[in-house]
């Protein structure tokens, strides 16, 4: 598309535009079967291909350079990839939100003990909790089509980095490449990486996400927990101990965050210290970002497939609800409602947990007398404050746990998904 610029600019002849097109698509076929030799002595990829074409059709390849610097082709071929890559990865982060959400549709009214420190906090719905994760991945998301916004324009014809007195037209060349226009300094085309460093921070952010939710996973598939039950597809062994059954890939995932984030640090310690405009330096940042994508896209569809083969276990995550006392605040909750300050009720609720556990009984076990001993407020309509069902009727604050406010978000995400509730 560039050479047809030029012919409209006076720069190059039609049939030297043709020969240049020719010859590039014999050097790309030959690439594509690996007929072509790459010479060191040659430099790099631009310098082997340039001179191939020489050989190949003489001198009208000597006009491929015209207006045009290695330092805003490569930029621009990066953004171009980057581009594609972003898409690749939102459609990875898409249907990793449909497999939790079809996760959360199979296990529908699933209450679990909810965690803070990694210590018993409240109850949740499993569907809250899922629908924490697709939460984080939307903005994930949100994240990436901001950055392919921002680096969505386009450094060809800031040439090396002071552009050029050629009359070529950079608003043509920006729309044939699908860009939103050109950037507008040409120092700057060229010697900023601040595109690739959004990319890899969103990346990283990804990275984290995925990994919190793999060692979420990988707490819940022990035996102390036994909340998960990995299928074996998804899962593998011992070389020494018969009866493992390890859920690997979100031990891999979590380790592979390392990877991503270290890709990132690599890149911004790469761009701290360098001086305007492009330094060959800047060569180091393709390995870092084919890393990023490539260990992200994995990261996505590894989690995607063991969301797709696990199952909960209701029986033993019921089992333990009872421990931890999930409806303390529930019952402080009953207190204010009372008219009793929450300060003053949290210190009651304190009470009443100490003397449930001297009794080694749950708070709905302890008998309205004794409850009464603590606070004369309490009535019989306590008991519909406290179990960790009652609890969760209870809770109605938006964007909170309870039925009818889970029940809206699973609304709000089939319809955003395209799925079915």
């Amino acid at each position: 598309m560039w050479f047809l610029y030029s012919v409209f600019c006076g720069l190059i002849t039609a049939d030297d535009r043709d020969a240049i097109l020719n010859g590039l698509a014999e050097i790309q076929r030959n690439i594509e079967s690996g007929k072509f030799t790459w010479r060191a002595d040659r430099e790099d990829v631009h310098m082997n291909i340039e001179a191939a074409l020489t050989d190949l059709i003489g001198e009208p390849a000597k006009k491929l350079h015209t207006a045009r610097s290695r330092n805003d082709q490569v930029c621009t071929d990066v953004r171009l990839w980057c581009r594609d890559a972003i898409d690749r990865i939102l459609g990875c982060v898409n249907r990793l939100q449909v497999a939790l959400i079809n996760l959360a549709i199979q296990n529908e009214g699933l209450i679990i003990p909810g965690y803070t420190h990694l210590q018993r906090a409240q109850p949740l719905l499993l569907q809250h909790l899922l629908l924490a994760y697709v939460e984080q991945l939307e903005r994930d998301s949100g994240r990436l089509v901001d950055c392919k916004t921002r680096l969505n324009f386009s450094p060809l014809g800031a040439c090396a980095l002071a552009g050029t007195g050629l009359p070529i037209d950079r608003f043509a060349t920006s729309r044939s490449l699908g860009f939103t226009g050109p950037l507008r300094n040409s120092v700057d085309a060229v010697s900023d990486r601040d595109f690739l460093l959004e990319l890899l921070s969103a990346n990283s952010i990804i990275a984290v996400h995925l990994s919190r939710l793999g060692e979420e996973w990988v707490l819940w598939a022990s035996e102390e927990f036994g909340f998960l039950i990995p299928s074996d597809a998804v899962s593998t062994g011992s070389s020494i101990m018969p009866q493992k059954k390890n859920p690997d890939p979100m031990e891999l995932v979590r380790g592979k965050s390392a990877r991503v984030i270290g890709d990132l640090t690599t890149l911004l310690v790469l761009c701290k210290g360098l001086p305007q405009a492009y330094n060959r330096d800047l060569q180091e940042d393709k390995e870092p970002l084919f890393d990023s994508v490539e260990a992200i896209i994995a990261m996505l569809e590894v989690t995607t497939e063991f969301a797709q083969n696990i199952t909960f276990n209701w029986e033993r995550i019921s089992r333990s609800l009872p421990a931890g006392h999930l409806d303390a605040t529930t019952m402080a909750d009953y207190l204010v409602n009372k008219g009793i300050a929450f300060r003053t009720s949290h210190d009651i609720v304190g009470k009443a947990v100490a003397l449930s556990l001297t009794k080694g009984c749950q708070l709905s076990e302890l008998s309205l007398d004794q409850l009464r001993q603590l606070h004369p407020v309490f009535e019989d309509d306590v008991y519909s404050f406290i179990g960790v069902e009652n609890c969760i009727k209870k809770f109605s604050s938006y964007g909170s746990t309870g039925s009818n406010c889970v029940s809206e978000q699973m609304s709000f995400w089939c319809d955003k998904l395209n799925l079915s509730k």
